[in-house]
């Protein structure tokens, strides 16, 4: 080869290697929206969840394309609960739920039992016939319902929210439900032996809202823990629900996770979405200050997802992260709406079903790299 001709094939070889290096530079938002074949799953290195209806997810085939993609863990909304299975008498009703396992079988994702024992979803004729025959009833039915559950999905359920909102909304005493009015707060660990004796390998979850919100809580939940660790209870994992408003503290959301990790348990952000108004974590309780989405706010609640994302990383060590799952993960189907009455915005996806830059804002807080 000759000298020129050497020189010359150097050259090319150096403006490829140059080329090469500038698409390394890339900004990682814009390679992030570039790469269209992939969903928020496909860049995590734990579970990605989303909650969904499953009749809603079957029949609109764009929440379909959007639920495959992105998510290889699926919680269900509803189809799950106590007031689903056994709406009128003790006969159990598993249609919906075994539409769920095959919806989820298909797509090869994991799924996610919620919840047991969750006062919103007890039926009325539970209390009704427990006021008639007593607590001895109650506690029958109780390990009867597990029973007949959680066996029935043992090869498909992973995990299961046993308990679910035990504690009060803003304090660390124990709420006055159904549950807690029958039988004290007994009743949590009664529900965490029945289900570990229905399935001992299924991994067992509390779950619970306002962590990161109300420290007194958290401390008490913190407490049962390592209560029910020293006494043997079988827990596995804490769930925390993590709907947080845009100024709450990425401080508060860190000693939350930081202190639910210190007890070695797994760690699962059960139900995460974002608001911009405010409200009294009670029904009808929103505070509506807001009332149009900008671009600039859009922008700033990405950055928030991205804080989460980092957050978990960052203080969940690997081997404790059970995932993080999106509450309804789209501003058309989200809970918050009706709960509270607000006009919201709280997901990554807008009432189009189009992503927002909360999306990539998330994404973004997968990879990048962790500042200790």
């Amino acid at each position: 080869m000759c000298t020129r001709t050497l020189l010359f094939a150097i050259i090319i070889v150096f403006l490829g290697a140059s080329c090469k290096e500038v698409s390394k530079e890339k900004p990682l938002s814009q390679h992030i929206r570039e790469s269209t074949d992939k969903g928020i799953k496909d860049w995590g290195n734990f579970p990605i969840g989303g909650a969904i209806n499953v009749r809603k997810a079957l029949k609109d085939r764009k929440l379909d394309s959007i639920t495959v993609q992105n998510f290889n863990s699926i919680t269900s909304t509803n189809d799950m609960k106590m007031y689903a299975i056994v709406k009128e008498d003790s006969i159990p009703d598993f249609t919906r739920v075994d539409s769920l396992v095959s919806y989820t079988k298909k797509n090869g994702m994991r799924l996610f039992g919620r919840a047991l024992v969750w006062h919103y979803g007890l039926p009325k004729w539970i209390s009704k016939t427990t006021e008639e025959k007593g607590a001895a009833w109650a506690d029958t039915f109780l390990r009867k319902y597990i029973d007949t559950v959680v066996p029935r999905y043992k090869d498909d359920v992973v995990a299961w929210d046993v308990v679910n909102e035990a504690f009060d909304t803003k304090t660390g005493a124990y709420r006055k439900t159904f549950w807690y009015e029958t039988f004290g707060k007994e009743y949590i660990e009664k529900a965490f032996r029945y289900a570990h004796a229905a399935d001992p390998d299924a991994k067992l979850f509390y779950n619970d809202f306002g962590q990161e919100k109300y420290p007194e809580k958290l401390d008490s939940i913190i407490a049962m823990v390592y209560d029910f660790k020293n006494r043997g209870v079988p827990i596995r994992g804490i769930g925390l629900q993590m709907h947080l408003e845009m100024d709450t503290p990425e401080q508060a959301i860190a000693d939350a996770l930081k202190k639910s990790a210190a007890t070695g348990l797994l760690v699962h952000i059960s139900e995460l979405d974002i608001i911009f108004n405010k409200h009294n974590d009670e029904n009808d309780g929103g505070e509506q200050a807001i009332t149009e989405l900008t671009e600039e706010m859009k922008l700033a609640q990405a950055e928030k997802f991205k804080q989460v994302a980092l957050l978990y990383r960052k203080h969940v060590p690997k081997a404790q992260r059970f995932g993080i799952t999106f509450w309804d993960f789209n501003d058309r189907d989200t809970w918050i709406k009706p709960f509270f009455d607000l006009k919201e915005w709280p997901t990554n996806y807008d009432e189009n079903l189009d992503p927002k830059p909360a999306y990539y804002g998330f994404i973004e807080g997968l990879v990048t790299k962790i500042e200790n």
